[in-house]
This record gives C-alpha cells, structure tokens and sequence, in this order.
C-alpha cells in the first residue's frame, strides 16, 4: 500500500488551536478538583461530549461546556500548563511551528486584567517554546458576540505586543452573531500594526461569511472556511489570492456542519487550488488533535502521501512563521515524502 508513512512524523504547521480548547482532558478534570468546580457531565466522561451546533440551541451547549473548561483556569500556573502541554501534544503530531488563538478579555477578570492576562499568556508562549523546541507565537482573537469597540481593544493591544510573539487577529464565536463589517476598524488597526488577519467564517454560515470577511476584513487567511466549497467563483478568488483556509475536519463533523469526515469537502478545496491548514479546532471538546486531521483526509478523502505533504506545505507557508523556521519545515516535509515506507 502507498499510504503507509506516519502522518504524525510529518512535519508541519498547526495555524488552528484555540487556547481552553486544547487542554488535555485530564488536566481539566485534575484543574476541576484543584478548585472544586462542578463540570457538565459531558466533559467528565470517557468519550468526548455529543455536539451540534447547527442551531443557536446547540452552539449554546458547546459554548457552556467551553465556559466550564475556561472556569478551571485561575491561576498563572495553570496558563502556563495548558501551553506546555499543547506544545508537547503538537510535537508528538509532527509539529514544528503552532499559532495557537486566544482572546485574553475571557481570563483576565482572574489574572488580574486584561494587560496582566496578555503578559501571562505571552510569557507562557516563550517558557513552553523554550522548554519543547516548538516554534510558538500568539493570534489574538476578538469575540463577535461582544461590542466592537471590544475588539478595537483588543487589536491595539495585540499590535503593542506583536514585538512579544502576537503574529494575528481573528474573530471568533457563532459566525451567526455580529456582521464581519462591525469589526472593520478593528481589523484596519492589526493591518496597520503589521498583523495578519485571520476572521472565522464559512463555518456555521455560507460562503457569504467568507466575502465578508475577504471583502469587509481584508482576510489573509480564513478561520474554517469550507463553505466556500459551495460556490465556485469564491473558490477561485480565494486560490487566485492565495488565501489559506484554517480546515478542521474533525471539527466540522463534531459540530454538525458536515455529517461524515467524507462529506467535509477537503477534495473540492484542493483541487480547486485554495491552500489549507488542516488544525485541531478544540481537542478538549472534539476528541481529536493534529495528526488525525491527516489521517482523515488518507482515510475518507484518498489522500496520498505526495497530497498530504501538500497539505503539510501550503501550512507552513500559510504560516506566520520566520523564513529559517518555514525552511526547516519544509525540507522535512520532503525528507518524510522520500522516507521508505514501513
């Protein structure tokens, strides 16, 4: 058989993580007995919890049970645990460089701020990445449920920091909520302070939400994105423009955007020329991290191992990452694509 190479000993980059949601669920339940917090029932079971979040009802329930995990994060200490051990998770699938996205406004009323919350995550980055050998930085990520002026906010502190390892804004939360042109100064002001712009969309809604946010947010890349796979002529802007869509597979499914990890329509995107990023989303809740996103393009979508370190590729030069980091990675990538098979 061709597809025999270990996906998690490709190198590559993960552009798709958000910060609770990468937690390792032991350590959430360890965190939850440290500070006598209650979890939903969904979050203490062997198997992760049964969602969909295709109705308000649904996302409702994700985001209660990603308030929960977040609750258990009080203290320095345990910022600093989850970003090591979601370091040493993506080492172990392979990667090389991680942009892992958070919006400090959520941990700051227990870290004392949202300045103080910013520095404890930053330098939470820099400790993990010197003690694993993992190229880290930060993508800052307003919330579209909240005011805009919340995000303008947060996207001058994100330029302020951008010498501290911020490489990106984003948007974030139920894309179903708040018009991407609402965030337009917002993402003028990272643009202007040399960040790239990473907006959700084309997730939970069509691929309107992907024209907004290329044509009212001036997207470099696409958090999600898939749904651009349902109109042509978008698809061809976004590969003419070179514009990297973060795809998570596993995600996709989980959250009922797509009902099998056949139906996610990773042939559609690659064969029509639009990068992508595969990335993990929220491990916590989804069950799966890096390498099996791979896996589920080999396994459901017949992707060879020459197609997957494409795919390996086009994330690393979707990537954020200095040139010297992107060329390590890709030599790699091609030194696993000429490995003998097992």
């Amino acid at each position: 058989m061709e597809h025999v190479r270990d996906v998690s000993e490709l190198p590559k980059a993960h552009l798709h993580l958000h910060f609770t949601g990468s937690m390792r669920p032991g350590t959430l339940l360890e965190l939850a007995d440290k500070y006598g917090v209650r979890l939903p029932d969904a979050l203490t079971g062997a198997e992760p919890p049964k969602l969909r979040a295709t109705d308000e009802r649904g996302w409702f329930r994700f985001q209660r049970l990603y308030d929960a995990a977040r609750s258990c994060l009080r203290e320095p200490e345990d910022i600093r645990r989850l970003v090591r051990e979601a370091a040493e998770e993506d080492i172990k699938d392979g990667s090389g460089w991680l942009e892992i996205q958070v919006d400090p406004t959520s941990y700051a009323p227990r870290l004392g701020g949202l300045i103080p919350a910013m520095e404890v995550i930053l330098d939470a980055v820099d400790s993990a990445a010197r003690e694993t050998g993992l190229g880290m930085r930060v993508l800052v990520a307003a919330n579209r449920m909240r005011h805009p002026l919340d995000a303008r906010t947060l996207a001058r502190l994100a330029v302020r920091y951008a010498d501290r390892g911020i490489v990106g804004f984003g948007l974030s939360n139920d894309e179903r909520r708040g018009m991407a042109r609402d965030f337009d100064r917002a993402f003028a002001i990272a643009r202007e302070g040399g960040l790239l712009a990473a907006p959700h969309g084309g997730e939970l809604t069509g691929p309107a939400s992907v024209r907004d946010c290329l044509d009212d947010l001036d997207a470099s890349r696409i958090g999600h994105g898939v749904r651009a796979a349902e109109d042509p002529r978008l698809l061809k802007r976004l590969a003419d423009r070179g514009i990297t869509c973060e795809v998570c597979p596993a995600s996709n499914v989980a959250l009922g955007v797509y009902e099998k990890p056949e139906d996610v329509p990773l042939r559609t995107l690659f064969e029509a020329g639009v990068p992508m990023a595969l990335g993990a989303d929220d491990p916590l809740l989804f069950g799966s991290r890096l390498a099996a996103q791979y896996d589920i393009a080999r396994r459901h979508h017949g992707f060879t191992d020459a197609e997957l370190a494409e795919l390996a590729r086009q994330s690393v030069r979707g990537s954020a990452a200095p040139p010297d980091v992107s060329r390590k990675l890709l030599s790699g990538i091609d030194d696993w694509l000429t490995s003998p098979v097992a």
